[in-house]
């Protein structure tokens, strides 16, 4: 075998997973596994990925490294089949993926500027990624991100623009701004821009560039430019996911999140006034710790009353060493059943949205010959194949509940 990269997470993983692939690229006979932190159900799934790969390819090097790693770096050390770990430092720098290179974690929380580099493909994958910026300046009481990842740092706006030309001229019609608190970009860098002041020079120097979505960002710090963009740019896709976490204000408070539910249902409304038809999607956490089932009730009926269609939930998930961990806990099987039933309260609002763009024409990047998202994240099943990678019209036919039926024009 050659090289082989496992990525967990996010987005920003899959950026950095193409880093080390171009920079792993002449190593024989490796394994590296990408982890994420996010939950202990990411970290469980990485430690079964490398015992399934140790048993797999017993003679394979294994090296390890994501924000697991970074957070217990002797934790991963010992497992069977792995010959080195790295931070998330480390693991973007060319040096550390020579051969005989040692084992290395340095202080993330040291970090103080990005490194960009040029990433020109996605392997499998119709749309891109691009890092806009690093780590975390909150401390939001479930989250054990920041320690993995380190302070805020911004990626200079010409390294952005150098990257998003790079691909484009790849053949992308499509790309993500991604980080992990994108609406913090800025402070750092000369002249403090905001987000929607970088966003609005991106596409002002890539004009060839189709199609700009953002992923997640904090309600709580969308500034006035983006706002702008959001209500007048068409490439600036029309649909945003927010990080809401809760639909509760004493668990919000809990959370030390920086915003209430009275802030997020602006922050919702106004969107929806400025680019009618957009598509809202939240992050939720279910079965925080002392969320009772009145409080429970709070989220679910906030995600019903704002018709939020696209939602990532999650169980809540204890990290050692964060304050929620202290709190009075509810019992796994409880958080279980309360992600369900959001998940469905999100699967009947889908529905609702699908069915209001039967009869539409909409654009869509095909990621494979039937299958791809159109411009409001709406998942797409093509009625005719198309050629993956490309950005058709499509004329939407029908919906079931989990995507929109379309007929290429």
């Amino acid at each position: 075998m050659t090289l082989e990269i496992l990525t967990f997470g996010c987005r920003l993983n899959t950026f950095e997973s193409e880093i080390i692939r171009n920079h792993a690229a002449t190593l024989d006979d490796t394994i590296v596994v990408n982890t994420c932190a996010v939950t202990a159900e990411a970290e469980r799934q990485a430690r079964q990925a490398i015992r399934r790969a140790h048993r797999e390819h017993p003679d394979a090097k294994i090296v390890v490294t994501g924000c697991a790693v970074q957070i217990d770096p002797a934790a991963w050390k010992t497992l069977p089949g792995v010959t080195r770990i790295l931070g998330n430092l480390e693991k973007l720098h060319v040096e550390n993926w020579l051969p005989d290179a040692p084992s290395a974690v340095s202080d993330i929380m040291a970090a103080r500027q990005t490194v960009p580099h040029l990433v020109t493909e996605f392997a499998g994958r119709a749309r891109a990624f691009v890092e806009v910026q690093q780590g975390c300046d909150h401390r939001c009481t479930f989250c054990i991100i920041p320690f993995g990842r380190g302070p805020n740092r911004s990626v200079p706006i010409g390294a952005i623009v150098a990257q998003a030309r790079a691909l484009v001229a790849s053949g992308y019609h499509e790309i993500v701004l991604t980080g992990v608190d994108i609406a913090s970009y800025g402070p750092d860098l000369p002249g403090a821009p905001k987000l929607g002041q970088m966003v609005r020079r991106l596409l002002a120097l890539v004009p060839e560039l189709p199609r700009l979505r953002l992923s997640s960002i904090d309600p709580a710090a969308i500034d006035p430019d983006l706002w702008q963009l959001i209500a007048e740019e068409p490439r600036l896709m029309p649909h945003l996911h927010l990080s809401l976490q809760s639909g509760s204000d004493l668990i919000l408070k809990r959370m030390k999140r920086r915003h209430l539910t009275a802030d997020a249902a602006s922050v919702i409304a106004r969107a929806r006034h400025l680019r009618p038809g957009i598509a809202i999607g939240a992050d939720l956490i279910a079965g925080f710790p002392t969320e009772s089932e009145k409080l429970f009730d709070e989220t679910l009926d906030f995600v019903v009353a704002n018709e939020l269609t696209f939602l990532h939930v999650f169980p809540y998930s204890e990290r050692p060493g964060t304050p929620a961990a202290r709190m009075p806990a509810i019992p796994v099987e409880q958080r279980k059943q309360r992600a369900a039933t959001l998940r469905q309260a999100g699967t009947r609002a889908a529905q609702k949205f699908f069915a209001a763009q039967i009869g539409t024409t909409i654009e869509t990047v095909v990621e494979t010959e039937t299958t791809g998202h159109c411009e409001h994240f709406s998942p797409v099943r093509l009625t005719q194949p198309a050629t993956p990678g490309a950005l058709i019209s499509a004329r939407v036919t029908g919906a079931t509940d989990r995507h929109l039926l379309a007929e290429p024009i």
